[in-house]
């Protein structure tokens, strides 16, 4: 089968002669629709070896079901993949954590096949139905808007009326994140992004206030705007860099809520003391949840979060690396999720 292989940094491939993997038992085979990607190098976790296949946000049509195989789950339908690899007995899958297994990954990212190909064998869990309002191309972005599910649900938003919030980082996450506030009943909504592209994005997608942390005092200004007595109840940190942590911790009101959505690259300095003066919380979120997806479904169905707008661009797998990694990397801020059309 055709399908798009990682064989290392700057090494993607379009092969055509790919092996296709055997269904067993509990388990789907998948031909996938729509693929979305971030710029990130693949880390094998199962016993494959690089090269892998890649694409581990993505959508597909349901073409074959293993033995026993959920009664819900039907030959010809729609479906999200939730990628999720764990192993469901370390410490973490045992207390119900799966998301940071100890073992864990992500098909697409780690081995299990990807989005990226003609078929995909994954487990009869990982299928999410889509509702009929849903099409195969905003199914693709479940995946990135599930991370900023599971951020938000782990923030103090259920319990916190009209929350103000501060987002640092106006990326496909930060502005997933935006709409997730929003679907879910936040007051106020501020924004810290440096790219102008992005900026626009994040008023598109219904940020109240869009703020250019070069040019303006963010901690201040933020304060200000959430009535002058207190900064927000809940800041999330999606930019990952050394400046927002700080402006994340100084930023959040007393009591608040700091949560860090970003992954980081390295370790950078922190001074505990940024919190411990404001009585504040530092929560820490990894990845998402099956109930993550189903909020994600839900809230579209609903027409209460609508993503399309994250589509920037849509490509033909055969110009996965100028038409789509290259764009990622070399001229990011004009892009939020670009698809990889499987059938095009």
């Amino acid at each position: 089968m055709k399908a798009a292989r990682y064989y290392g940094k700057e090494d993607i491939r379009i092969e055509h002669d790919v092996e296709i993997a055997k269904l067993g038992e509990g388990e789907v085979r998948v031909a996938p629709a729509f693929s979305s990607f971030s710029p990130t190098s693949p880390h094998p976790v199962t016993k494959e070896k690089v090269p892998i296949t890649i694409g581990h946000e993505f959508s597909g049509v349901i073409k074959e079901l293993g033995a026993n195989a959920p009664s819900h789950l039907k030959v010809g339908q729609n479906i999200a993949v939730q990628p999720t690899i764990y192993c469901g007995s370390c410490g973490a899958c045992k207390i119900g954590a799966e998301n940071a297994c100890y073992n864990g990954g992500f098909v697409g990212l780690s081995g299990g096949g990807g989005g990226m190909s003609e078929s995909v064998v994954v487990p009869a869990l990982s299928c999410l139905p889509l509702p009929e309002n849903i099409s195969l191309d905003v199914g693709a972005l479940v995946e990135p808007l599930a991370v900023a599910w599971h951020a938000v649900d782990a923030s103090p938003i259920a319990t916190v009326s009209k929350a103000k919030c501060l987002v640092l980082g106006g990326g496909p996450i930060g502005l997933a994140v935006v709409q997730v506030l929003l679907s879910r009943g936040a007051g106020l909504v501020i924004v810290s992004e440096v790219a102008a592209r992005r900026q626009e994005f994040a008023k598109q997608f219904g940020a109240h206030h869009v703020l250019d942390p070069r040019s303006n005092d963010l901690v201040a200004i933020s304060k200000e705007l959430c009535g002058g007595e207190n900064g927000p109840d809940i800041v999330f940190d999606c930019a990952g860099v050394p400046q927002s942590l700080e402006t994340a911790c100084k930023a959040v009101a007393s009591r608040g809520t700091v949560v860090n959505v970003a992954i980081w690259e390295k370790a950078v300095p922190f001074d505990p003391n940024w919190l411990v003066f404001r009585e504040a919380k530092y929560q820490a979120v990894l990845g998402y949840q099956r109930k993550d997806f189903e909020g994600v479904i839900e809230a579209i169905a609903e027409g209460k979060i609508k993503p399309e707008a994250m589509i920037t661009s849509k490509i033909r797998v055969e110009d996965l690396v100028q038409g789509g990694y290259t764009p990622l990397i070399k001229e990011k801020d004009k892009h939020v999720k670009i698809l990889v059309d499987m059938h095009a």
